[in-house]
């Protein structure tokens, strides 16, 4: 039996997309490539969909190993009933991920020679992403827990404990199977003293095996609390190395931060050299590790926020009024009774979602993060991405006196390409230079070797 990794260990193409342009701060070109999950090898997910103080919170599950294996302890506000229970299909958490993601883009120089175009693409700047219930009321006095509910939920066997000492609780786990990690006394005592419950999963094999699935289900609860938290030192227990957290944030209201550590915006909307087209995977973990460093290693990135009824460019179409119901948004058309579950009274209206996504990105360590995140919500709807930008030279011949300038000036701008990519990845700037190999017209070169001439009488 194994923690997830953060929530999950406690908790846990190229497509090219043509952009319209629809509003002035709008920017065009071709969407080429997504920095997603996958480029992290320890990443957990957890999607936060939340309105006042309701929330629903849905747990990706990034567990290797066998499912018998599996277990999950989360800290949870209130004592949840069944119908606060559901297990939801991974694709949900991938159609955000991709929605959300840092994304590149290319641009290609118009003739210079030409006639000026309706409008120009560089003068834009987009600034700064059921069934019945079985309450337990019998408690184990010698260990102080108290088991407050015990049903299954698809694949899923679901305790929810309270607990007077964290020994007890330990204790409670250990004796019922669950292995618990060297170190979880401590940790779980701070939630104890909170007046917290715990939610406890593990896999019904019988159950896993009927339902024909490959891989488990996200776990996705729902819950009224002032607190808008996120446990995670729980995910800690066993971690040996940094990992990285990405929260969706869904709001009907406008951007979310965390409050109990600084939110900055991931490096964005900058020009780097066409190369990194292929190489675009490895540029953003390099970027993400620098920004990382340089903030001091105690600070989450915003990497996305937008309101999800639109997207430009799009790396992914927005999310579906049924996909947003699936990641467990509920306050559209809502007038059933305050005590239903949110994700079981969901009516979704056939247009405008009213849903405001950010996305955050966290990489921490026991020492960096040594609290538990809190998150605030606010109304600014500003429009944000990791947006990473490839413009190509016009390559044909420029006779013309506009043509000639232009080529005058491409060696300046490409070695302002190379020292940001240098600045931005921590990166060599003559090995970055060495890659720069460009053409124009007719003319293939080395544009470092040649910036006397060019900028001479070329």
């Amino acid at each position: 039996m194994r923690f997830f990794r953060l929530l999950m260990p406690l908790l846990l193409a190229v497509v090219a997309v043509f952009c319209f342009a629809p509003a002035a701060w709008a920017f065009c070109g071709f969407y080429v490539a997504k920095a997603d999950t996958k480029l992290y090898n320890k990443a957990s997910q957890v999607v936060i969909a939340r309105n006042g103080d309701r929330t629903v919170l849905t747990m990706a599950n990034d567990f290797q190993g066998e499912v018998k294996d599996f277990a999950i302890v989360v800290p949870v506000p209130t004592v949840l009933k069944k119908e606060q229970v559901r297990v939801t299909e991974p694709k949900i958490i991938e159609r955000l991920d991709a929605f959300s993601a840092p994304r590149l883009v290319e641009y290609f120089d118009p003739d210079p020679c030409a006639p000026l175009p309706l409008f120009s693409r560089n003068a834009i700047n987009f600034s700064a992403a059921v069934g019945n219930i079985a309450e337990v009321q019998t408690a184990d006095r010698s260990l102080g827990v108290t088991v407050e509910a015990r049903f299954n939920v698809g694949e899923y066997d679901i305790v929810i404990l309270s607990a007077k000492e964290s020994g007890g609780l330990e204790t409670w786990l250990t004796r019922n199977g669950y292995k618990i990690p060297q170190g979880a006394k401590q940790l779980l005592q701070p939630y104890i003293r909170s007046s917290m419950k715990f939610f406890v999963a593990k896999v019904n094999l019988d159950k896993f095996e009927e339902s024909g699935y490959q891989f488990l289900r996200p776990l996705q609860i729902s819950y009224q609390s002032p607190k808008f938290i996120l446990p995670i030192r729980l995910g800690m227990i066993n971690a040996t190395t940094e990992q990285d957290l990405i929260v969706y944030i869904l709001s009907p209201q406008g951007e979310a931060e965390i409050a109990n550590y600084r939110t900055v915006k991931i490096p964005s909307n900058v020009n780097i050299p066409v190369f990194i087209k292929n190489e675009f995977g490895e540029f953003y973990k390099s970027l993400f590790q620098t920004a990382y460093t340089k903030e001091g290693r105690r600070v989450g990135f915003l990497e996305y926020a937008w309101d999800m009824a639109s997207c430009d460019p799009c790396s992914a179409d927005p999310l579906t009024q049924e996909e947003l119901k699936e990641a467990g948004v509920f306050w559209l058309n809502d007038n059933s009774p305050s005590d239903v579950p949110p994700f079981r009274k969901l009516v979704l209206p056939s247009f405008n979602s009213n849903v405001f996504i950010s996305r955050l990105h966290v990489r921490y360590t026991r020492d960096t993060f040594p609290e538990d995140l809190t998150f605030l919500q606010t109304a600014n709807r500003e429009l944000f991405q990791g947006r990473y930008i490839l413009q190509y030279p016009f390559q044909g011949e420029l006779k013309c006196e506009a043509g000639k300038k232009y080529k005058q000036s491409l060696p300046k701008r490409f070695e302002q390409e190379a020292q940001t990519l240098a600045r931005l990845t921590n990166g060599n700037i003559q090995d970055i230079r060495n890659k720069m190999k460009l053409s124009v017209g007719n003319l293939t070169y080395s544009w470092w070797e040649n910036l006397v001439s060019w900028f001479g009488l070329n």
